[in-house]
């Protein structure tokens, strides 16, 4: 037998590591929690996974999507409670004109009972 070393195996360098966003997965649960109703909490997580994000040097489109359906979340609940308040105080606010003008009782005017406290 001879003494000649078997040829040795190439040397393979790892695969570079991909590049990590810490703000990825903040971005992700503000968007979800955007989502399902919680946007004051989903705009906070957005913000903090975007700042997370761009001082890494990555985008985060989740957190960016979670801020935006968030504020929009935020401005329909906004205006569905002003029009459900507008539509409280006219519903009700002319029972509390009618019962001060009347007083205290059960009264019927007009084919309408009124229950005055």
């Amino acid at each position: 037998m001879s003494d000649v070393p078997p040829p040795a195996a190439p040397a393979y360098s790892p695969a570079p590591a991909a590049p990590v966003n810490p703000g990825k997965t903040m971005g992700i649960v503000s968007l979800i929690l955007s989502i399902i109703g919680i946007h004051l909490i989903g705009i906070i997580l957005g913000f903090v996974g975007l700042s997370q994000s761009k001082k890494a040097g990555q985008k985060n489109g989740f957190a960016i999507a979670g801020i935006i359906i968030g504020f929009i979340g935020m401005a329909l609940l906004l205006l569905f409670l002003v029009a459900g308040g507008t539509l409280f105080a006219g519903l009700f606010g002319g029972l509390a004109q009618v019962c001060n003008e009347l007083g205290t009782g059960v009264w019927e005017i007009d084919g309408v009972t009124y229950t005055c406290p």
